[in-house]
């Protein structure tokens, strides 16, 4: 391993093989580094921090921060860090609170410059959140999402498998998967097509999805009586099956 000289490492740390710690950089307690681990300069975990393996955390983050949440009381609380994830400069990531325990990004994410994930976040794997974006707290996010440039995600939104949003966007809503949202207040724009397409989804899929969206959101039908009539006449794919079961559960409504 590589640590600075002037970087600071708390004697509880747990730091793996070819890790690298940059200068002025901080490590708080109970933080767990896996193997090749790069922490860039003036970066900061807080305290109770795993990152997995080669995950690299860029100029200025800050790892493990207190919750923002008037509900916190000092309990023992978690980040949690998938392999291979990039944090990019001046990321800051909170950790949970008594609700989730620990705020979790998952493997292979991206996480661009000034991006923000508030306590009790869940993000799946390979998700790309870019510049400027706020996650507030308790916000849910599938596998292989995309979020664009300053976005503003609420409380407690989730946003389904392969959706992509738009930049600029105020998300207030529930975000279905596998289609495009964007604006302020969010829109839903159709499928995530090329998404889709570049992860290789069968076209029958592909079809069957799109029937459901249009009965859902661009029929005369109300929600209920379109979500009945997809029951019954699409093919029962895990795909529509999950399309269709994320808008029946969804608490907060899905943006249209």
């Amino acid at each position: 391993m590589t640590i600075h000289a002037t970087a600071i490492v708390h004697a509880d740390a747990k730091i793996g093989d070819g890790v690298e710690i940059g200068p002025w950089a901080i490590v708080g307690p109970n933080c767990t580094l896996g193997e090749g681990v790069v922490i860039g300069a003036r970066a900061t975990l807080e305290n109770n921090v795993t990152l997995g393996r080669n995950v690299r955390v860029g100029i200025g983050s800050v790892l493990g921060g207190d919750p923002q949440d008037l509900k916190y009381r000092g309990e023992a609380t978690f980040v949690d860090i998938g392999d291979d994830t990039v944090i990019r400069e001046y990321v800051t990531i909170n950790r949970g609170t008594s609700h989730s325990i620990t705020t979790r990004i998952g493997a292979g994410c991206f996480l661009m410059t000034n991006v923000h994930v508030a306590h009790d976040c869940q993000l799946g794997n390979q998700v790309i959140i870019s510049n400027g974006t706020l996650l507030a707290g308790h916000v849910t996010i599938g596998d292989k999402v995309t979020i664009s440039g300053n976005c503003a995600v609420h409380q407690f939104v989730r946003v389904g498998r392969f959706a992509f949003i738009g930049g600029v966007s105020k998300v207030t809503q529930d975000i279905p998967p596998f289609v495009r949202a964007s604006g302020n207040p969010t829109a839903l724009f159709g499928l995530n097509s090329v998404g889709l397409q570049r992860n290789g989804f069968d076209a029958l899929v592909v079809r069957e999805v799109k029937r459901a969206y249009r009965w859902c959101f661009k029929s005369e039908l109300t929600l209920t009586q379109a979500l009945k009539h997809a029951r019954e006449n699409l093919e029962p794919m895990p795909e529509v099956h999950e399309f269709l079961t994320f808008i029946e559960e969804s608490q907060r409504g899905v943006g249209v």
